[in-house]
């Protein structure tokens, strides 16, 4: 499509992973087999919270909305890269582009603010053990939640609002398997200046900021623990927030050494490798580790069982 002596941009060519053609449907089953995992895996942790009246706490309140989150977050990227793997011509519209783009950066966000809710009630679980109860009421609790959706819903939408404003001219080849802001800009003709001003500024506060905070809770944390002498209570103290730690190393440390480390020694590989760790990765293994190290989550999934008679319940 020309509007006057210039082309304007109606589809993307998505590049994909570097990945050889004789390996092709070896990465598809793969990222097929990933991707479905990632749907059980989730999927069983949002019914199981549902279903059993132990989960009914804030904990995993919290967990299920995160489960969701990491859910939402794979399929936003994934379906369109398995569609891609086996299309001739691997293309996504202006619109289709645009509109990847707005839930990948909103289910991020979302996940971002909810490893810090998370923490804060990790944080009060152990420091505030006697008035846990009456600081994490069902009503902080929903506040908290719908603050979080409210807030990226915002930033997310001066992102997505910034970006349209941009032309693009001839170059239509994202070096991606998304729609990614980064190569996004690289490829407008217009001035992407206020663009990048504001994701320095805003990826601050909703990656900088949110880090730091959990940072201070567990530090806040840890100095509790180590006012206990008890050798099983600091056991149980860190069983309970390992499981919440190792999401936070997974998720923060791809985005920080992806979007925060200086970019001119990063190869397209290693940013799709890397973006390819959070975006498929981290909410595939992020079931596992909540429900493997979590005897409540283990304890539901068999009380479930047991309920439907499943031959193999103990």
């Amino acid at each position: 499509m020309t509007e006057g002596n210039q082309t304007v941009i109606s589809q993307f060519l998505l590049l994909g992973l570097p990945i050889p053609p004789e390996h092709q449907h070896l990465f598809y089953a793969l990222f097929l087999a990933m991707n479905l995992t990632t749907v059980l895996g989730n999927l069983i942790i949002i019914i199981l919270i549902l279903l059993d009246s132990h989960l009914h706490t804030p904990m995993y309140f919290f967990l299920s909305n995160l489960s969701f989150s990491d859910l939402c977050f794979s399929s936003v990227t994934m379906p369109k890269l398995l569609q891609n793997m086996h299309s001739l011509i691997p293309s996504i519209s202006y619109a289709g582009c645009l509109a990847q783009l707005y839930f990948y950066l909103y289910f991020a966000d979302l996940e971002s603010l909810l490893l810090v809710v998370m923490a804060y009630d990790r944080y009060v679980a152990i420091c505030f053990p006697l008035h846990y109860t009456s600081i994490m009421s069902p009503k902080l609790c929903v506040g908290l939640l719908v603050l979080s959706w409210v807030l990226t819903t915002f930033h997310v939408m001066l992102h997505t609002l910034l970006l349209a404003r941009l032309s693009f001219c001839e170059d239509n080849v994202i070096p991606h398997f998304f729609c990614d802001i980064s190569p996004l800009l690289k490829l407008s003709c217009s001035d992407t200046h206020v663009n990048e001003l504001v994701i320095f500024i805003m990826g601050g506060l909703f990656i900088v900021i949110p880090f730091l905070l959990i940072i201070v809770s567990y530090a806040q944390i840890v100095s509790s623990i180590l006012k206990v002498s008890s050798v099983r209570g600091i056991h149980k103290v860190f069983s309970t927030c390992g499981s919440h730690l190792s999401v936070v190393s997974l998720f923060y440390g791809t985005i920080i050494g992806l979007y925060l480390c200086p970019s001119a020694n990063n190869s397209t590989v290693k940013e799709t490798v890397m973006a390819m760790m959070y975006t498929v990765v981290t909410p595939m293994l992020n079931p596992f580790i909540y429900s493997l190290r979590n005897r409540d989550m283990k304890g539901a999934l068999a009380r479930l069982l047991c309920k439907k008679k499943i031959p193999f319940c103990l």
